[in-house]
């Protein structure tokens, strides 16, 4: 299993639709077309030998590096060897109207005259599918590549040759400022069955392509406030990992752009999950962030991605949804694959989608409630929505739910579900008694009574700190986000006491804290980043000066591109999770926030 790279050895292009890994050696790993939880074209990450990849690569390469163009998520490789150096441009254009993605490389000579080596091998549907790839014309520049329900369309400027059916492949060398552009675009077979329309590879459009996608990711960047930036100029790369997430066309973010990435230090199977769907709790929390940075447009575009694919309802709202809204999103597994580093088994779907998990109605409910603070006010139908939710909120705030982690043992009554029951609550009291609506005196008399009982069955007198759940003493770093609900200040010395006794708990022995300390029943996992940011955002919002300490160590799990994975694993220095993770680079952005000295958005705890 020592083929495969570490997960830090990846970086991230996406184009809003789609994303793709490229390797500091210049290979694309991973990639689905034509959206994040589509099938993968190319699946290396998951099956050294069976999953596919698009390499463009420089034989005897002695160093490698990579950075992205400033401001951008264009990714630049440089391959260092005997014979010279290049650099590689990876990129997905920004689509144009419905135009599907395309995935553009450009290798560039910088020095000397180094040889290149260009092995193009994709395979659908996880792997499962050798396309069959034709060529159009005879100078073994433009294909067709056809599978299933897939197709790709390769044009090259480099004349390539079949080494099989399913495989190409080529050889160069590049001299200083001389360019090879590739340029891959995803197509439905259908479109495919004649290619005599396809038009060859045009490097000017290419070369404009580049230049209008490096300005395009600028200009989104411009919206970010400078204060904070700054400060923390790591921020910046996680908004743009953010946005790179986003799903343009329905307002939907993926929680990431993998699945099946090993959570545990021992590399096994249990924890292996899909996570390239649109999870409410993480992309809510995605866009408070970004609206932390005045990034405030995706915040509009996701409360009514959840709107419609909720239906305008409460019973309809899943904890997630598929990019495009898809409720159904079975949990299987796809056979004959390894896995990364041969932690099988790869996971499709994720069965969390039938779960009940309280918190997403609190944080739709407080988005919708900052929405408001900023001068957008909900209309008529978007108000009956809220108060559906609250109400729904009120009739079940005192069911067992499987709580922020997916709990997947029995349903418990965990505090941070009902603190955002409550949170939920009161929201909608306020944006109600805001916006002159009626407001039900059953939500005044539920939030009492939420309150009431965590006060009660959730704090724990004698040691003065918050609990998991009722009835059990775990610890349970989700427990940091109470001041993020408004349910007390960050300074009230119960949330004190709280946040240093989970510091103590649930430090895995290098200043980063994993999740809980509750027996779930499966094997021991690795540090969970967010939850590190969580703490730093804690003692930053408290005053306390080892908040930067607690930051520096969790932004320090970062790879050299400043890409952040789900999880990390101190004692063997190795990301594991899901990657790159939008959960952690949201709190990363809370974190440098607060660290900053901007003041809590509308945090601080009510009259209620």
């Amino acid at each position: 299993m020592s083929s495969y790279p570490p997960l830090a050895d990846y970086g991230l292009v996406g184009d809003r639709r789609s994303a793709a890994l490229v390797s500091s050696t210049g290979s694309i790993d991973w990639c689905c077309l034509p959206r994040f939880d589509s099938g993968a074209v190319f699946g290396r990450l998951l099956d050294w030998e069976r999953g596919g990849r698009f390499a463009v690569e420089a034989p005897g390469t002695a160093t490698c590096e990579q950075r992205y163009v400033e401001g951008t998520m264009v990714l630049e490789t440089r391959l260092r060897g005997e014979g010279g150096e290049v650099r590689l441009l990876d990129f997905l254009a920004p689509p144009e109207g419905r135009e599907s993605s395309r995935i553009v490389r450009i290798v560039e000579g910088v020095a000397g005259s180094p040889a290149l080596r260009v092995h193009f091998e994709p395979r659908f549907d996880y792997g499962q599918v050798k396309p069959w790839i034709r060529g159009a014309g005879e100078e073994g520049r433009l294909f067709a590549a056809i599978g299933g329900d897939d197709g790709l369309v390769l044009r090259s400027e480099l004349g390539l040759e079949f080494d099989d059916r399913h495989t190409l492949s080529g050889d160069a060398s590049l001299g200083e400022g001389e360019r090879l552009r590739f340029e891959l675009a995803y197509r439905r077979p259908v479109e495919l069955d004649s290619l005599a329309g396809l038009e060859p590879l045009d490097p000017e459009a290419i070369d404009g392509c580049l230049e209008r996608t490096v300005e395009w990711w600028r200009e989104w960047g411009r919206c970010a406030k400078g204060e904070v930036v700054d400060a923390f100029p790591g921020a910046m790369r996680s908004a743009l990992t953010l946005k790179a997430l986003s799903f343009e066309p329905t307002g939907a973010i993926a929680a990431a752009a993998t699945t099946s990435l090993p959570e545990v230090r021992q590399l096994s199977g249990e924890r292996n999950w899909d996570y390239r769907y649109s999870w409410v709790r993480d992309s809510a929390m995605t866009v408070r962030s970004l609206a932390e940075l005045g990034c405030e447009h995706d915040a509009d575009a996701f409360r009514r991605f959840i709107e419609r694919s909720a239906a305008g309802n409460a019973e309809d709202l899943q904890i997630l949804f598929g990019v495009g809204g898809e409720r159904r999103l079975a949990e299987q597994e796809v056979k004959g694959l390894e896995g990364w580093r041969g932690s099988a088994p790869v996971r499709v779907g994720n069965q969390a989608a039938g779960q009940l998990q309280l918190d997403a109605f609190g944080q739709i409910v407080d988005q919708s409630w900052r929405w408001h603070r900023r001068g957008n006010s909900p209309d008529r139908d978007y108000w009956i929505f809220i108060a559906d939710l609250v109400d729904y909120v009120v009739e079940h705030w005192e069911d067992r739910d499987k709580g922020i982690w997916e709990w997947r043992g029995e349903p418990r009554h965990f505090v941070h579900s009902k603190a955002l029951s409550w949170s939920a609550v009161d929201r909608g009291i306020k944006l109600g008694e805001d916006c002159e609506k009626q407001v039900p005196d059953a939500w005044r008399e539920a939030r009492e009574r939420i309150r009431g009982d965590i006060e009660s069955e959730g704090y724990d007198q004698h040691r003065g700190i918050f609990r998991m759940a009722f009835g059990y003493d775990d610890h349970d770093a989700a427990l940091l986000r109470l001041p993020a609900a408004g349910f007390l200040a960050w300074d009230d010395e119960r949330m004190v006491r709280t946040a240093d006794a989970l510091r103590e708990a649930l430090d895995l022995g290098d200043g980063l804290l994993r999740r809980y300390d509750a027996d779930d029943g499966m094997p021991p996992e690795g540090a969970f980043l967010a939850c590190s940011f969580w703490l730093a955002t804690c003692l930053a919002r408290q005053g306390r000066e080892e908040a930067r300490e607690v930051f520096e160590r969790a932004e320090a799990s970062a790879n050299g591109l400043g890409l952040f994975s789900e999880e990390y694993d101190p004692e063997a220095e190795r990301m594991l999770g899901n990657f790159p993770q939008a959960l952690t680079h949201l709190a990363h952005i809370e974190a440098a926030v607060a660290l900053s000295g901007a003041p809590p958005q509308d945090d601080a705890p009510p009259g209620g």
